[in-house]
C-alpha cells in the first residue's frame, strides 16, 4: 500500500507540473492585453506601458512562470489586476458558496441514485426498473442549465418557495442552504441518473456471482445477501464514479453559477476572463486543477481499500 501510494504521489506531482505548463500557456497566448483592457481604447501608449511595467507583464513569458508558479508553492496566488486584491482572498471567500454547493449537490446524488439503483437491479425487467432506466436515460439527456431554469421559473417565481438567485452568505446556515437548494437540485439530478445506471449495471453483475448463489444457499435471505455481500462488491465502481462525480461538482459548475447568480469560484473565473485578469484565470484553474487530481487520489485509494487484490498489481 505505500509503494502504491508513493507512485501515485509522483503522478500527482507530475500531473500538476505539466498543468501548469498548459494553463500558462493557454491563458498567456489568448488574445488581448489586460492593462489595454483595464484602461480602455483611449488609453494613451506610455500609460499602458506604465501599468505593464506594475503587474509585471512587461517581463519574459518564462520568468512570469516561475514568479507564479514558486508564488503558489509559497501560498501566494498572486494580486488580482481588476481588484488589486489578493487571489488567494478572492478564491476563500468565493469557496464558501463552491465547496457546499459540490457536497450538497453530490449528497442529493448519492440520496437519489443509491435506491433507484438498488430497485432498478433488484426488480430487472419489471416496470420499476424500465421506470428507471427511462427516468436516468432522461436525466442525462436533459441539460443542467435548462432543467435549472425550470426550476427557477416554478419553485421562484411561480410557488415562490425559493428565491430565483443569490446567495445572503453563513450568518444564517438554514437560509444559506435555502439558497443552495434549487442549484444543488439541479446538479444533482444529472449526476444521480449516471450513479444510478452505473449501480444497477454493477449489481446486476454482482448478483450473478457464485458467492451470492454460495450465500443463498447457506440460507440467507434475498434481502440479507443483497445488503451483506451484494451491495458492498456493487460499490467498489460507484465510488470512482463519484470521485469522478465530486470533481465536476466542484470545477464545472461555472454555468449554474450564472443562472442562479452564485458567486463561486465558477463564476468568478468567468468574470476574470472577461476582465483579462489572467492571473486570477490561472490561479483559480490550477486550484481546480489541484482539486480533482486530489480527489481522484482519494478515490484511488478508497477503491483499493475497497479491493485487496489491486494491492497486489
Amino acid at each position: 500500500m505505500a509503494g502504491y501510494l508513493i507512485r501515485r504521489l509522483v503522478i500527482l506531482t507530475l500531473s500538476l507540473a505539466a498543468a501548469s505548463v498548459v494553463i500558462f500557456v493557454v491563458i498567456e497566448v489568448a488574445p488581448g492585453d489586460p492593462a489595454s483592457f483595464m484602461l480602455g481604447m483611449n488609453a494613451r501608449p506610455d500609460t499602458v506601458a506604465a501599468l505593464r511595467v506594475e503587474l509585471g507583464l512587461d517581463q519574459p513569458p518564462l520568468q512570469r512562470y516561475f514568479a507564479w508558479v514558486g508564488g503558489m508553492l509559497r501560498g501566494d496566488l498572486g494580486l488580482s489586476y481588476t481588484y488589486r486584491a489578493p487571489v488567494a482572498q478572492m478564491v476563500a471567500e468565493r469557496a464558501q458558496v463552491s465547496l457546499p454547493l459540490a457536497l450538497y449537490a453530490l449528497g442529493l446524488s448519492v440520496l437519489i441514485a443509491l435506491p433507484a439503483g438498488i430497485i432498478a437491479a433488484t426488480h430487472r425487467g419489471r416496470l420499476a426498473d424500465l421506470s428507471v432506466v427511462g427516468a436516468t436515460q432522461l436525466g442525462i439527456a436533459v441539460p443542467n442549465f435548462w432543467f435549472a431554469m425550470l426550476l427557477v421559473l416554478l419553485f421562484a417565481l411561480k410557488l415562490r418557495w425559493f428565491s430565483a438567485g443569490g446567495f445572503p452568505g453563513w450568518s444564517d446556515p438554514l437560509l444559506a442552504l435555502k439558497s443552495l437548494t434549487l442549484p444543488a437540485v439541479a446538479l444533482a439530478l444529472p449526476q444521480a441518473a449516471i450513479l444510478a445506471r452505473v449501480l444497477r449495471s454493477s449489481l446486476i453483475d454482482i448478483l450473478a456471482e457464485e458467492f451470492i448463489r454460495t450465500a443463498r444457499a447457506k440460507g440467507l435471505s434475498r434481502r440479507q445477501t443483497l445488503w451483506r455481500h451484494g451491495l458492498r462488491a456493487a460499490l467498489i465502481p460507484v465510488l470512482t464514479i463519484l470521485g469522478l462525480q465530486f470533481s465536476f461538482l466542484l470545477a464545472g459548475a461555472i454555468i449554474i453559477e450564472q443562472v442562479f447568480f452564485l458567486p463561486g469560484l465558477g463564476r468568478l473565473i468567468f468574470q476574470a476572463i472577461t476582465q483579462r485578469d489572467l492571473i486570477v484565470v490561472e490561479s483559480v484553474t490550477m486550484l481546480l486543477v489541484f482539486a480533482v487530481i486530489v480527489v481522484n487520489l482519494l478515490t484511488d485509494l478508497a477503491y483499493v481499500a475497497a479491493d485487496p487484490r489491486l494491492r497486489a498489481q
